[in-house]
Parts: C-alpha cells; structure tokens; sequence
C-alpha cells in the first residue's frame, strides 16, 4: 500500500471514530480521534510537498547565479552573505556547493557569483528562491553608521546534458507505408514506399516519400520527427526561463520576494507567502525549510510565522 493509500485509510479511520466517539458521548474516543489526525496532517503535507516537486527537472541539480542590485558596496556584501546563506543550506541537506565563476567587488562581496549545487532536488527546492532578496541593515562600510539598504537577485536552473536526446517509445508512434501521389494524381511509385509517420502524443504527422525504399523513407521520417520534438522542446524551455526571469524584475526597490531586516528590529518575512521569523541569524544560517515549502506549497498566509528555532 502506497503512502497515499495509507493515509487516505488513516484519514477515514479517525473521522468513524470521531463520529462514533460523538454519537456515545465519549471524550476519551474524541481526544483519541483527534490526536490521530496531527501524523496524518504532516504526512499529507508530505505528499504535498513531493506533489509540488514532481516536475521533470526537479530531481536535478542546479547552477545558481547570484547578482548585487542596487546598493552599492553594501549590495556586493549582501550578494557574499547570500552565498554563504545557500551554502549552509545545501550542506543541511547534503548537497554540495562550488563557485563555477565570479567577479569580486572592489571593497567587498561579490558584483556576480555562479554557484552550481549538486544534489537530489536541488533545483525542485532552491527554484523558490528566484527572485530579489532585500537586505536592511547598520552598514559596516558607512563612517557614520546610517541604516542602508541593498538589493541582490537569485536565479536557479537546473542542469541539463548539453546533448539534448530525444527517446520516441515504439508505443508512441502509428507507422504505415502509402502509395505516394504527385501533381494532378499522377503515381510517383507503383509500390507503398511512402512513409506516414504519426506521433500520438502530439499529433505531428510526417510523410517522407523522397527515398526509393521503405526504409530510406522511414529513416528521413524519423529524422525529421526528432527535429521537430527538439524544437518544441526548445520553445517549452524557453518558455520556462521566460517566466522565471518575469519574477525577478528589476534589482531594487519594489521587486523583493523576501526581506531581511537587521536594524531598526530583526525579521525575514517572504512577501509572496507571508511567513516570517525574528531569528534572523538562524535564516542566514542556512534555515531556510519554512520559507522555501511555504513557496512550493502555494501558501498565501500574511499571518503565519517560520517554525525557527
């Protein structure tokens, strides 16, 4: 039994218990019921959460590329802590981190740093941290100790084979040779050389009828299948980029996912899901669980605060 079977009979078990517990009047049986349903509750959150982490690159590793926004030197600063923040992330859950490329600010941080993150999910977990990442703070490199404010965005892909391979299952494909036809109805072969090539799962038709034999026919067919599913794979990644580039918008003010506030109190609130926490030290530190499950979860709660220790 799988565990969304398990707990789908957990579920029904507690809920005739609790209508039998109500029926006799029973607290105990009630109480018992009840205290049931908070494993269940986290294992459903579990399935959730694998739900959400089911896309076909999620299980991949990543590269993540860290920019300095607006802010100055404070910002290249902000861009170095953020490095060391996934790094201890990673390392929570076993993943490793190396820089693959950057360039050093002149007093300071980072302008631009690579990191490429090897891991199982990696990318299904971090891509909930693209975006602009907003940091206030007393700034060290400020001689008259003034509050500032710095900026630095996130991006996270995941890390594909440069060559592209494209697997057509037999299952998936109708094959069959025709008689081909040329202008006006003239015949062009007397024999069914002309190959008819339809993928199911998309619909694309191909006819190849310029070879002389079945099998030449079948094999420029094929060819010219893969091209076309290349192509479409192409778009859909393209696509993909694009909608994750539209969530970082400018580096600055009014663009932030998240904020890190150190001065005047100390909080990090997500501003798309609404979880937040006072222990800023223990998110800088790699504590990142809550905020990043909130995101992968859909959670829009303007109330609901991290579980940070």
């Amino acid at each position: 039994m799988g565990s969304f079977d398990r707990t789908l009979r957990g579920l029904d078990d507690a809920e005739v218990l609790a209508d039998l517990a109500n029926e006799a009047n029973d607290e105990a049986s009630l109480q018992e019921a009840i205290s049931t349903l908070e494993p269940l509750e986290a294992e459903v959150k579990k399935l959730e959460l694998a739900r959400m982490l089911s896309g076909e690159q999620d299980r991949s590793s990543c590269f993540m590329d860290i920019n300095a926004g607006a802010g100055g030197t404070d910002s290249m600063d902000w861009a170095a802590m953020l490095v060391r923040m996934y790094t201890r992330y990673a390392e929570k859950r076993g993943w490793t981190v190396e820089i693959n490329d950057s360039v050093e600010g002149e007093e300071a941080g980072f302008k631009n740093v690579s990191l490429r993150i090897e891991g199982e999910f990696a990318y299904g977990y971090l891509k909930a941290e693209v975006g602009v990442h907003r940091l206030v703070r007393i700034s060290p490199f400020d001689a008259n100790a003034r509050r500032q404010t710095a900026f630095a965005s996130v991006d996270v892909y995941p890390e594909v084979d440069d060559t592209i391979k494209i697997d057509i299952p037999e299952k998936d494909i109708d094959l069959k040779f025709i008689r081909g036809g040329g202008a006006g109805g003239q015949k062009v072969n007397k024999t069914s050389s002309t190959a008819q090539l339809r993928h199911l799962p998309t619909g694309i038709i191909i006819t190849c009828q310029t070879e002389r034999s079945q099998s030449s026919n079948r094999d420029m067919a094929f060819k010219i299948l893969r091209a076309r599913l290349y192509e479409m794979e192409m778009k859909k990644r393209e696509a993909e980029r694009n909608a994750a580039e539209a969530q970082k918008m400018d580096i600055s003010f009014g663009s932030q996912i998240r904020s890190y506030v150190l001065a005047p109190y100390r909080m990090v609130k997500d501003l798309r899901t609404g979880v937040e926490t006072g222990n800023v030290d223990a998110v800088l530190d790699g504590t990142l669980d809550d905020f990043i499950t909130a995101q992968l979860m859909g959670v829009r709660n303007p109330s609901r605060a991290a579980g940070v220790e």
